[in-house]
């Protein structure tokens, strides 16, 4: 497999992040109709190199994707809003995105339908895949101390800084004083180590590399949001869902079989980090799982969708959750 490092300082581990095709696919962007040698279809998937894509990884690894006759060529970007535009070019069949992403991209006029669920919170704040952490003995001892302090996320104007703005003013602290600062996870640990950010927003497996650097939770934000957040799902652009609805159903049942398989193998989904990143082995036993349910739970859709209205992200009459979801 052709691996293309990225390579970040963090905890003193060189951490390379790839944008990897799964084996045996040449996998051109967008090549949803053609076929490899074994007469599998070839699916392009725009992905974020975190854990929570690990199941479609461990699905591909074994082959879940093949019994469907589909086989995964994944293209790697910083976060969802990156995603989009390369699914409704056709770059991509299909993309991961935190569903805010999402609502922004309908409000904005791009006609995209979720396929399947992704990943959610596990609903414990002291056990969940993300959470803002701190420098070890940061006088930031609680969100309420957030305005003033630079604060990295990975995207702008999203579903992260939204959380976050929410939890400051239910603590009583002025969110508009948050100056957030956008970085790719991967370079969040030595933004923090080195003093260039007071605070940061990590998700696994960056979480746990930060914390073997001595970082501090702060706030569990997904846990502590709402109960069983739906955060990320997978999507298609909606001519891909009207004009192939074949594609769209097999993609989505491999899915929910490898969410399954990676709900009852925690131990390979670690694993299969391997497959797209050079995370030290020694800290897969430490990483957190997300949630991966079958499911997407509306109700905590419902709750971004008022957020990103309250937060000025965008209207909430623009947003059709009957057409989005599925």
């Amino acid at each position: 497999m052709r691996r293309v490092p990225l390579l970040v300082l963090a905890t003193g581990l060189a951490v390379g992040l790839t944008a990897c095709g799964s084996s045996g696919s040449s996998g051109s962007a967008g090549s949803g109709g053609d076929t490899n040698g074994d007469g599998l279809r070839e699916v392009t998937v725009g992905v974020i190199p975190i854990l929570d894509v690990a199941p479609l990884y461990l699905g591909e690894a074994e082959g879940v994707f093949a019994e469907h006759g589909l086989t995964l060529d994944f293209k790697s970007a910083q976060g969802g809003a990156a995603i989009v535009p390369g699914v409704v070019s056709g770059e991509y069949d299909f993309g991961y995105s935190n569903v805010t992403s999402l609502m922004l991209a309908q409000e904005q006029g791009l006609d995209l339908r979720v396929v399947s669920a992704g990943a959610s919170s596990t609903g414990d704040p002291a056990d969940d895949f993300g959470s803002i952490v701190v420098p070890e003995g940061s006088d930031i001892t609680s969100v309420a101390d957030l305005p003033g302090r630079t604060v990295a996320i990975n995207t702008l104007n999203n579903i992260n800084d939204t959380l976050i703005r929410e939890a400051v003013d239910q603590a009583g602290g002025d969110s508009s004083r948050i100056e957030f600062v956008e970085l790719a996870h991967s370079d969040m640990v030595a933004a923090l180590e080195t003093g260039q950010v007071d605070v940061a927003w990590e998700v696994e497996p960056f979480l746990t590399i930060a914390r073997q650097g001595g970082a501090v939770d702060l706030w569990s934000l997904y846990a502590e949001a709402t109960d069983d957040l739906t955060v990320a799902t997978y999507f298609a652009s909606a001519s891909v869902v009207e004009n192939d609805p074949e594609l769209v159903e097999a993609f989505a049942a491999a899915a929910a079989e490898s969410f399954a398989h990676a709900t009852e193998n925690p131990d390979a989904t670690r694993a299969v980090l391997s497959e797209y990143t050079e995370i030290d082995p020694a800290l897969y036993d430490e990483l957190t799982l997300p949630a991966f349910p079958t499911e997407i739970n509306r109700a905590s859709v419902e709750y971004l969708a008022e957020l990103g209205d309250k937060w000025g992200l965008f209207d909430q009459d623009g947003i059709d959750l009957d057409t989005l979801l599925p």
